[in-house]
């Protein structure tokens, strides 16, 4: 049982090697609640070693950002990414 007093809800990375092109890049997903109680689904993505790039999305319950992140999971393992 995951501990109520933890902001991390659900955490996914995936990762995609791509050795024509010698680099290796990520893709991380992560529903927290901040310390509003907002939900927010946390997406970072780039090549790894560097920071990469985020974006947050705002829901209204947990249900909704749990379906988001298994949206974003098919789409990225349909480009190639495997989970890390």
């Amino acid at each position: 049982m995951p501990d109520a007093r933890s902001p991390i809800r659900h955490h996914l990375v995936l990762y995609r090697r791509d050795p024509e092109q010698g680099r290796a890049r990520f893709f991380s997903l992560m529903i927290e609640r901040d310390l509003f109680g907002t939900i927010r689904l946390v997406r970072n993505w780039g090549s790894v070693g560097s920071k990469g790039n985020e974006k947050v999305e705002i829901f209204s319950d947990e249900t909704q950002a749990a379906q988001a992140l298994e949206g974003w999971a098919k789409a990225q393992r349909h480009k190639g990414y495997t989970d890390l």
